[in-house]
């Protein structure tokens, strides 16, 4: 993932940071609590793609 890519994207519903996880390959905004997959490098910022997190 391009370093450059990850200072300008936002979340697309708060406008909020995200944070990059290379593990999962996901981009996770803490304050909706959704985690944006990346797909062979691709960042798909659309909410009905997004994973919800679960907190416990």
């Amino acid at each position: 993932m391009d370093s450059r890519l990850l200072d300008v994207l936002v979340c697309p519903l708060c406008k909020g940071p995200l944070v990059y996880e290379k593990t999962a390959q996901e981009l996770i905004c803490k304050a909706d609590r959704l985690a944006f997959p990346i797909r062979d490098g691709i960042p798909i910022m659309w909410e009905d793609q997004a994973r919800k997190i679960v907190t416990e």
